[in-house]
This record gives C-alpha cells, sequence and structure tokens, in this order.
C-alpha cells in the first residue's frame, strides 16, 4: 500500500500523534517513513525573525527518527528553514521529491476567527499537494490550549 511516507512535525504536542500514526502504518506497510521539520520564521516589514532555534528545531526532529526507529521503524529526517507563509508548499516539494505517496500531518485546531485570517498548514497542503494527505487526530493530551 505505502511505500514511503512523510510525517510533517512542529514543536507542538500534537506532532506526538503524527508520529504515533506514521510509525504504525509504516509498521503495517513496510514502509520508510522520512520526518520532516521546518524551523518556521515570521517576516515583517523590516526584520525576518525565526520562530524556533536551530537546536531546539534538530532537537524535534532528532526525537522523532528516534522514537520511529526504536519501533523499527526505517526512519531518516530533514531538517528545513522557512517562513510561516512557506510552509505549506515546503511540505508538498518535499514529499514529492521524495518520492513519498502518503503526508501525515496533525491539523491544529482554531477558533473560526483565527481560522480565518491564517489557514491551517494541514489545510493548504491537503489543497496544494499531488500526495494523498492524511489528518492524524490529536489525543487530548496533546491538545494545545
Amino acid at each position: 500500500m505505502f511505500q514511503h511516507i512523510l510525517v510533517a512535525i512542529d514543536p507542538s504536542p500534537a506532532r506526538r500523534s503524527a508520529i504515533r500514526l506514521a510509525g504504525d502504518l509504516a509498521l503495517l506497510t513496510h514502509a520508510k517513513v522520512s520526518v520532516l521539520h521546518i524551523a518556521a520564521s515570521a517576516a515583517s516589514i523590516a526584520a525576518v525573525l525565526p520562530l524556533e532555534d536551530d537546536a531546539e528545531a534538530k532537537a524535534v526532529l532528532d526525537e522523532a527518527v528516534a522514537e520511529l526507529r526504536e519501533r523499527g521503524v526505517a526512519a531518516d529526517g530533514t531538517l528545513a528553514h522557512g517562513l510561516t507563509t512557506q510552509i505549506p508548499t515546503t511540505i508538498s516539494t518535499v514529499a514529492e521529491e521524495a518520492g513519498a505517496d502518503l503526508i501525515v500531518i496533525s491539523p491544529h485546531h482554531r477558533n473560526s476567527v483565527e481560522a480565518f485570517f491564517n489557514p491551517r498548514v494541514s489545510d493548504a497542503v491537503a489543497h496544494a499537494s499531488r500526495v494523498a494527505v492524511l489528518l492524524a487526530p490529536e489525543g487530548p493530551d496533546e491538545q494545545e490550549n
């Protein structure tokens, strides 16, 4: 069924459900998992501000890859950098270039006003990608406040 799964993660607790789901699917289908974490930056009129430093971003990525490997999943990781507005495109591009046949990502739940002004990355990836997208539901201990 799936041979190469790309799981896109961020530093939020919701990443755990995406990693767990990608690992479960990989074990069932003997797929390889590539973990992608994008260290995001926000642009203002005067500057580009990193939202996460490289050490933090690498730690998030390394933890995810290690968790998958401990479960017996063939996994690798990629750390990318980009503006918040570029994240959906970057995820789609990396998935296509890697030959992934599934993207696993966690949606972030927000109120309707916030969602109107700032669409979810998962929604944008689902609309932009030529690769199938699976949204990993958050567990009760992973929801952001």
